[in-house]
């Protein structure tokens, strides 16, 4: 097997959430998906038992522990330092974790049978690289499984849009649906243990004026939030 490449890689895609409140976000990955929906469907749709799992743009790991449970090994890839850190300091040596981007995966030719990534890099249009990336580490019968925000789901999609008024939902389906992925609807919720939480969390999340916006329409400590998983499985490529 053969490493992809070796381009020089671009700056990383900056996370401000995570990159400048990483405890912050700690608590907000404790509190989405507080029913293990997202976490179902994934089971169903790409059960990883005994398979080699990669999980791109994994941030300080908060992933890595669940998906050790049952693959033969995990891999992180994380293109932040302080990030890769904290990540390897969380699992220890129940995965690997790799400083790295999407578009230039440190790992060999059909080396892994799941590539999973969450609100991370796979955001539509302009993943191509990416893309193709997933595409040469996966085996043959392997899967990509990319989970991100369905912004058409209130109340959560609509400050997301106030934010980003360029980001069209529609579009990113379309355009997952011609690179030959599946797409499933996840309805889950956020429950935080207290309201400073659940404020704090909104704040890192949307500028101060939606912040604002989204605290006051937010009057106890859930909110329901909507997510896509998208599944294409190696072999498959199409635009």
């Amino acid at each position: 097997m053969r490493l992809g490449r070796r381009a020089v890689p671009a700056p990383p895609i900056p996370s401000p959430n995570i990159w400048h409140w990483p405890e912050v976000y700690e608590r907000e990955n404790a509190a989405q998906d507080a029913d293990g929906a997202i976490w179902a469907a994934l089971r169903e749709t790409v059960p990883w038992d005994g398979l080699d799992v990669l999980d791109v743009g994994c941030g300080d790991g908060f992933h890595l522990p669940v998906f050790a449970t049952g693959a033969a090994s995990v891999i992180g890839v994380e293109p932040y330092p302080p990030l890769v850190a904290r990540a390897r300091r969380r699992v220890g040596d129940r995965a690997r974790v790799l400083e790295a981007g999407a578009a230039a995966l440190p790992l060999p030719d059909r080396s892994v049978d799941l590539v999973h990534a969450r609100t991370a890099y796979f955001f539509g249009p302009g993943c191509e690289p990416g893309l193709a990336e997933a595409q040469r580490v996966l085996r043959p019968g392997g899967a990509l499984a990319v989970v991100d925000l369905d912004a058409s789901v209130g109340p959560y999609g609509p400050w997301m849009r106030a934010d980003i008024p360029a980001y069209d939902p529609g579009r990113v389906e379309r355009f997952f649906a011609a690179q030959g992925f599946s797409t499933r609807r996840v309805p889950t919720v956020w429950r935080f243990p207290d309201r400073a939480t659940c404020e704090a969390v909104l704040r890192i999340e949307f500028s101060a004026e939606v912040a604002e916006r989204a605290v006051a329409q937010t009057p106890g400590v859930t909110i329901p939030v909507g997510y896509r998983l998208h599944v294409r499985r190696a072999g498959i490529t199409r635009g």
